[in-house]
């Protein structure tokens, strides 16, 4: 898919093969002429499912392009018109057509879990809610991507109207003991061993560190962290192990897998990368040569946004540019991947052996620090207190 800021070598374009650059103006045209024949018809009255899932495509299109207006506004007919044809009445799915019934239950879901990501990403508000059983896997064995879809909506059927208006700051009721819920419930949502495509796994695993790190973003903003809290998603420190699950899951899955999500995917590496930064510019770290950091995670996380199609031409700078901001000294020249499983290996055969300290060195990447809104401000002010009133 062509997206905007991306760059391409000469006379190739985002499919990997020579032609023409002319393919961003035909999409546009194409954007276009949806639209014009759009205007000329009453979709709206009797919706189909084809309409339905025109106006979530024409979404994901603006979101590519970074219209993020227009986005919400395909996005919200999408999920209004689903309303409208009764997806949110479960008597609907009872037509007698069983593969007809079954379809449309997973375009509900998909708009379901869709618009919570986008709320969380944008702050937006939600329309859909859990008011229909899930699709299952019973009666579709061969359907090895069912599974996958249906873990989907279990991580995100928790962000409810509760946690969106915390999120969205139009409401305040929150506690310390329903957060650590949350993140328990997360951290626990998915097997150590998925049966899922690779590119499913690629976006679950992904999702689901990134919906920790907006629980924790959540509990920060509203001052329930504590240095002293027994629950470690209650820390400041809490994203550093976010981060380094992130680096571990990552290398389990080819680079082609993460690649097919888009710049979503990318997006929620980027949040998680900042938060990282953020909290290594407030929160003092201890640093070993013979251990792997936080600064071995952003090192990767870095890597791995700009090797990711979109990645370097659009949030790369944004990364580059906080680092630079907060810490110039602390720019790398290059960033370098981490294979983590190599670094652990090396560090246990450290502990098991007496050879010397100078030969097992691990690569320590030079990175820390931001400015990321207001969050180093307030993590500094939470965690120290404010010392110039006393």
């Amino acid at each position: 898919m062509i997206q905007p800021g991306i760059r391409l070598h000469a006379n190739q374009n985002a499919n990997g093969y020579i032609g023409s650059n002319e393919d961003t103006v035909m999409g546009n045209q194409l954007l276009e002429e949806i639209s014009r024949f759009r205007r000329s018809c009453d979709y709206v009255e009797s919706p189909t499912n084809v309409i339905i899932i025109t106006s979530f495509l024409l979404f994901g299109c603006f979101f590519c392009l970074d219209k993020h207006n227009s986005a919400w506004f395909q996005l919200r007919e999408a999920t209004t018109l689903a309303q409208i044809s009764g997806m949110e009445d479960e008597e609907t799915y009872s037509t007698g057509h069983v593969a007809d019934d079954l379809e449309r239950r997973k375009l509900f879901w998909l708009l379901f879990v869709t618009e919570r990501a986008y709320a969380l990403h944008k702050h937006r508000p939600l329309t859909l809610h859990a008011t229909v059983r899930p699709p299952t896997s019973v009666g579709n064995p061969g359907e090895v991507t069912m599974g996958g879809f249906i873990q989907l909506v279990d991580l995100y059927r928790p962000f409810d109207d509760s946690f969106i208006g915390l999120w969205n700051k139009t409401s305040s009721d929150c506690s310390i003991a329903w957060l650590t819920q949350l993140q328990n419930q997360l951290t626990q949502a998915l097997p150590n061993t998925l049966d899922s495509t690779q590119s499913q796994v690629a976006d679950l695993r992904t999702s689901q560190q990134w919906l920790r790190n907006i629980v924790w973003q959540l509990s920060m903003s509203n001052g329930l962290l504590s240095s002293t809290s027994l629950d470690a998603s209650m820390t400041f420190q809490y994203p550093i192990e976010i981060a380094k699950d992130l680096v571990v899951v990552s290398g389990q899955f080819p680079r082609q897998s993460m690649e097919v999500h888009g710049i979503g995917l990318v997006a929620k590496l980027f949040d998680i990368t900042c938060t990282l930064i953020d909290v290594m510019s407030c929160v003092p770290m201890e640093t070993s040569a013979f251990e792997l950091g936080p600064r071995d995670y952003l090192d990767h996380l870095i890597t791995l946004i700009s090797s990711l199609r979109g990645g370097e031409s659009r949030y790369l700078p944004l990364v580059m540019a906080k680092l630079g901001e907060t810490l110039p000294q602390m720019m790398p020249s290059v960033p370098q991947p981490l294979n983590l499983k190599a670094a652990i290996d090396q560090k246990e055969q450290y502990h098991e052996s007496s050879s010397s300290p100078e030969s097992i060195v691990l690569a320590s990447s030079p990175f820390c620090s931001p400015n990321h809104t207001t969050l180093p401000v307030r993590l500094h002010v939470i965690a120290f207190g404010d010392r110039s009133s006393g």
